[in-house]
């Protein structure tokens, strides 16, 4: 029976950040590309550690604020020039200047937004089950643990070759992760 199909991944439990760190450059060298850490709080450099790609995030946001800029600016034009054009005191009905405030204030909540649904939605989030939950000490991840998992499902996994690499790395404890 292939041990891929039976556990989710092996994960190595930390005392610190820079062993946790250490490890994944150590496991990223080794070659393993499908793995992840779980932190207590964000540590500088991990995602770059795990071979992370940059976020489309920062993307979604300028596209969101782009897009709420226009759409505010369009809104007050159409209305004050196309819909309702009135003309007190001589003004001209397509006044730029006053369509500043709302216009930044329609691209600020749009961007907004976009950072907010595009980060739940890039994350994967809610993600109310999730295989790692099962690891053994995983909720002290937490509070004061670090893990890192290397997946069952990636080319280089071998359960006894991956436990004999996570060893190495001097960890806590190694615990297989149930699917």
């Amino acid at each position: 029976m292939n041990t891929a199909s039976v556990i989710h991944g092996l994960a190595a439990e930390f005392a610190t950040h820079r062993d946790l760190l250490t490890a994944a450059r150590a496991a990223r060298d080794q070659g393993y590309r499908q793995m992840d850490a779980y932190t207590p709080f964000p540590v500088e450099g991990l995602p770059l550690a795990l071979g992370r790609k940059r976020t489309l995030v920062p993307l979604i946001v300028l596209i969101g604020g782009m897009i709420g800029g226009t759409g505010g600016y369009f809104m007050e034009w159409y209305a004050n020039v196309i819909s309702y054009p009135l003309n007190i005191g001589g003004r001209p009905l397509h006044s730029w200047p006053l369509f500043i405030p709302i216009t930044f204030e329609l691209t600020i909540l749009c961007a907004a937004l976009s950072a907010f649904f595009g980060s739940i939605i890039m994350n994967r989030l809610p993600q109310p089950y999730h295989p790692i939950f099962h690891a053994a000490h995983f909720e002290r991840a937490s509070i004061d643990r670090f893990f890192l998992c290397i997946e069952a499902g990636d080319a280089q996994f071998d359960s006894v070759t991956t436990r004999r690499f996570l060893e190495g790395l001097h960890p806590l404890t190694i615990s297989e992760v149930p699917l």
